[in-house]
């Protein structure tokens, strides 16, 4: 069966499609126990951890998996994070480092499967960048998406419980640019009141603890703990793992890039919530 793309919008534009439906961390989170926009849908489609890719896995009773995957560009990849993903029973799937303009539904569909039968997505630069949100329409609705350069921020609801703010982030390397994202950050909580939840590659640290050595861009560093105090964000812990990005280099620079970032609010309707590091392949 030939599959082609929802929608080629042009830069600027959001749009809507469906499909028939017959680095290290991936962060998995479970309960312990405004560049160019598109979006589209599937329909009738029926231990230790490599350091760079690696995804997180949170459960706090709704499972989002968190990963950047440091592009979606071939089939064989997409197979390979699709096997790992299938192991994590999320609700919600978060994508960072897409590498892609153009998600063509064949694409999410090869990577997620057709379970994932909703999606919207932030188009990279180029190669550059670029992130995937998708989700289980029966678990969850997803509306009210919100597009920034450096995220991707949407309204999440069940059945059960309050709506509450996403937003998945993969931030810039420039040093000029990481203040552009700063306030991005501050611009999208002004746009999203209520409980706030951020996750993704934020390609900075908070404190020395983040990193293996010494060599730190304090200032930087500053600037983002001014940031989680101003907007009175909390760190959701990371079990079983101090890093989640590696040179891969002997001796290895290891540093805590991936993070969950959420209000008190958020934290206070989800307090169960367990984040976990996932085994990865890729």
């Amino acid at each position: 069966r030939r599959h082609v793309c929802d929608a080629h919008p042009a830069r600027g534009a959001q749009g809507h499609g469906r499909v028939g439906r017959s680095r290290d961390p991936i962060m998995s989170i479970q309960p312990a126990d405004r560049a160019s926009t598109c979006r589209g849908r599937l329909h009738n489609l029926g231990g230790s951890c490599p350091l760079p890719v690696d995804p997180l896995s949170m459960d706090h009773g709704l499972k989002i998996a968190v990963w950047n995957v440091r592009s979606l560009n071939s089939r064989s990849r997409c197979t390979a994070i699709r096997s790992l993903l299938d192991t994590t029973a999320a609700s919600i799937v978060c994508l960072q480092e897409t590498k892609m303009e153009l998600l063509c539904s064949s694409v999410v569909l090869d990577t997620l499967g057709s379970e994932f039968d909703d999606y919207t997505y932030l188009p990279a630069h180029g190669t550059q960048g670029g992130i995937l949100l998708a989700w289980k329409s029966r678990a969850v609705t997803i509306t009210d998406p919100l597009f920034t350069t450096n995220a991707h921020s949407a309204r999440v609801a069940t059945a059960s419980g309050i709506p509450w703010w996403l937003s998945v982030v993969y931030g810039p390397q420039d040093d000029a640019d990481k203040i552009a994202f700063l306030l991005e950050l501050r611009e999208i909580r002004a746009a999203c009141p209520g409980p706030w939840m951020l996750c993704g590659d934020f390609n900075l640290i908070l404190r020395d603890e983040d990193k293996n050595n010494g060599n730190l861009n304090r200032r930087m560093m500053g600037r983002f703990r001014r940031l989680v105090n101003d907007l009175a964000l909390k760190a959701v812990y990371l079990n079983g793992r101090r890093f989640t990005w590696s040179n891969e280099q002997s001796p290895p620079t290891l540093v805590h890039l991936d993070r969950v970032l959420c209000t008190s609010d958020w934290e206070d309707a989800h307090g169960e919530c367990h984040l976990r590091c996932l085994a990865s392949v890729v």
